[in-house]
Parts: C-alpha cells; structure tokens; sequence
C-alpha cells in the first residue's frame, strides 16, 4: 500500500496517473501521480491537514506559463478551478478576485465598473494565482501597483493573509513562502469612464494579437528582460528567431515567444530554452533567466 491509496476523503474529484498536457498551453508533459481538483477552499485545506506530509504538493493553474516536464510530477498536483475560485467582485475601487480568475477577466469586470489601473491584466495569460506569485506585469504595470492583499492556504492547511508589503515584489519574484496556495486577492483602483478603460483594454488585447503567437501552443514570456536588455531582442540576435529545434521554435512573430509547432516534448521545448540560454552567453555575453517555470521529473 503506498500514499496514494491512504488519501484523505475530499468532496473534490481526486484522479490518479491523470495526463496534465491538456492543462498547459504548451499541451505537453507527463501525469500527475494525483491531481486534485477541490471543491473550495476548505476542501482544499482539509485534505492538505490530513495528506502526509511527506507528500510534494504542486500548484497547477491555467498553465499558461509552464511546461510540465515528460515524466511528470510527483506527488499531490492541486489545480483551481470553477465558480468556487474564479468570482469576482467589485466593492467601490475594490477588486476582489479568486486565484482561478483569468487575469484578462478581471481587467474588463474593474473597466466595466469603471475601476481603472488593472487594464494591464488583459495582456497577460494567466490566472490571479500565477499573477500573485510572479508580481506579474506587461506594458509597464505590475501586479505590486494595484495589490492591496491576498490571502491563501500553506502545506499544513492553514489560512495565511497576506499585506503587499509581505511579498516583498521585485521584478517577476515574490518572496512570499512557496507552499502558499494563493486563493484570493483584492486590488486598489482609481475611478474612470468604463468606456475610456474599455477603450485601454481593446488597445492592450489589439496589440497582442499582432505581435504576439497568442494563437500556437505557447506559455507567454520565455524569459526575463536582463537588466538594461529585451530578452527578445537578445534572442533575435543570437539567430534563433524562427530556427527549429525538434517540433518547438521560437516565434517568428516575437522571438522570447517559444511554440510548440507540432509534436514537441517538454523536452524538445526546454532543451530549446537551454540551447538558447547558453548561445546568448556565449555570443552576447548576456544571462537569461527563465520565466516559464519548468516543474516535474525529466522523463
């Protein structure tokens, strides 16, 4: 008898050796030893406090920016997911929104009450949660400018509330605990004209789908702009703009946009990544880092 046949009870759906490539963007990866979708959020907490401790606990939001690697993940996967994690409210400039709300959502349900300063969210690919852990941001803004607090659940089940100042945001980083997972956020916004925020939004999701692949198995952002750099244009200059490796690229249209072209493995896809990483610091003299998180085992 192993961990997985003594799982506590939960109201959720508990699935066992389940595929998660249909959860990514990139639609690759391996299986989950166990993914739980839980029912709300003290379903969640009450399998956490019973679950064996020794048991690695994984996030999985939308995963729009992630690649689960070939021999998939160990453990517990948690992923959020319907009414119970996605609402969202707006009290006044308040924005109250669940960790599973589509980030592009929430900017047009704040325009539509005439809250403005989260227009920024309709040009990321992602959910609150990922938003919260990456101090997530485009188009100068980021998540750190309209957050006020957020609280979520830690690895023993217990509730953690969180302020701003307690995630500690720099660029793309949180130093918030990482067994944290997140299950709402409220944000700070300032009045406007629906129609004008609107109007910013159309602009923000108009400009991505002409210079973004936001159409191709893709996760967003490959990499982090180095300091006085565009990681784009480091890998434009190192030649692998369009360049085939396996079945994944880098875009043709935005060169730190990596795609899945066909039938690419984690694999094919992260081996791009490194190739890249490593001919940018050999012809450039310049470190990327990755902002796709990699999780899971190699297959």
């Amino acid at each position: 008898m192993t961990w997985r046949d003594r799982l506590p009870a939960a109201r959720g759906n508990i699935l066992r050796d389940e595929p998660l490539s249909p959860f990514t963007w990139f639609r690759v990866g391996g299986r989950a030893d166990v993914l739980f979708l839980p029912a709300d959020s003290d379903d969640l907490a009450s399998l956490l406090r019973d679950l064996d401790p020794a048991v690695p606990v994984t996030v999985l939001g939308v995963g729009s920016n992630v690649i689960v690697r070939d021999g998939g993940i160990e453990g517990v996967v948690v992923r959020l997911a319907g009414k119970a994690f996605g609402q969202i409210a707006v009290e006044g400039l308040k924005v109250t929104a669940g960790a599973a709300a589509l980030d592009a959502m929430v900017a047009r349900a704040a325009a539509k009450a005439g809250v403005a300063g989260l227009e920024f969210y309709a040009g990321i690919p992602g959910s609150i949660g990922g938003a919260l852990t990456m101090n997530a941001g485009c188009y100068g803004a980021e998540t750190k400018d309209v957050l006020v607090s957020a609280w979520g659940i830690d690895r023993t089940g217990a509730r953690r509330d969180f302020a701003l100042a307690d995630f500690g945001y720099t660029y793309r980083h949180s130093q918030a605990p990482a067994d944290i997972i997140w299950i709402e956020a409220v944000y700070q916004g300032q009045a406007d004209d629906p129609a004008a925020i609107t109007a910013r939004i159309d602009e923000i999701t108009a400009r991505r789908e002409t210079t973004q692949p936001i159409r191709e198995k893709t996760g967003g952002s490959t990499f982090k702009n180095p300091p006085g750099h565009s990681a784009w244009k480091l890998v434009d200059e190192a030649g692998w703009r369009g360049k085939p490796h396996g079945g994944a690229m880098f875009s043709p249209l935005h060169s730190n946009f990596m795609i899945n072209t066909g039938e690419a493995t984690a694999a094919d896809l992260e081996g791009l990544g490194e190739a890249v990483r490593a001919d940018v610091e050999n012809k450039l003299g310049v470190s990327l880092d990755w902002e796709i998180k990699r999780i899971g085992r190699v297959g």
